[in-house]
């Protein structure tokens, strides 16, 4: 009896240590990122990061993104919702994390695409045709190029554009930022600089809401 208490109590002891220490990171983390955003600011919001929404928006999400990411495609119409229904309260800000082989060139065709104004439309594409170009999680960019037409693009414009030295690098400090603030996975999201520590559709949607209600309390 005495032992199946003790078991019982050490078992519970662990769980609590577990919860307090995940608390804790959590914290720090959170801690250390509002730290850098304070010195920093920009390291969310460069002044080439493309955006949807109103310039004039006290909330924004700040989205470090994959293309070749299942889960940014599986949030992508679900941050779009958002948006649609905070009109002129809550923006996006686009970011690049390619974390997957091979995504480094195929963020370089989203960045040239600016060029030709089709940011958005490349994405939506990239997004929509994931299972065409991405095997085993890496990404085939050369199975992009015959899917791209379908953004508007001009594809031999395109290819010059790539080689533009801003081209490379933006997405170099897009790069950097994402490490410097520890975005090891993707989408890594922030709003109003404050990280989303623990991923999910609801955990994301408080943290909106948090940031909403303090910039909009009436």
């Amino acid at each position: 009896m005495k032992k199946g208490l003790i078991f019982i109590i050490s078992a519970i002891s662990l769980i609590l240590v577990f919860v307090i220490g995940a608390v804790y990171i959590k914290g720090q983390k959170t801690k250390k990122v509002e730290s850098f955003a304070m010195s920093s600011s920009s390291v969310f919001v460069r002044e080439y990061s493309p955006s949807l929404g109103s310039d004039d928006a006290k909330v924004i999400i700040t989205e470090f993104l994959d293309p070749a990411c299942q889960t940014c495609k599986a949030m992508y119409p679900f941050i779009k919702n958002i948006l649609i229904s905070n009109q002129g309260r809550i923006k996006l800000v686009v970011r690049y994390a390619p974390l997957h082989q091979g995504s480094d060139e195929v963020v370089k065709m989203l960045e040239a695409s600016k060029e030709q104004g089709k940011f958005w439309e490349t994405l939506e594409v990239m997004l929509q045709s994931q299972q065409q170009w991405v095997v085993n999680h890496i990404s085939k960019p050369e199975k992009l190029w015959p899917i791209l037409p379908q953004a508007g693009l001009d594809i031999e414009r395109l290819k010059k554009d790539m080689q533009k030295p801003e081209v490379e690098r933006n997405v170099q400090q897009d790069i950097a930022d994402a490490k410097a603030l520890d975005v090891n996975k993707t989408p890594g999201y922030f709003v109003n600089g404050k990280p989303l520590v623990h991923f999910g559709y609801e955990e994301l949607l408080e943290l909106i809401r948090s940031e909403y209600i303090k910039s909009y309390p009436n």
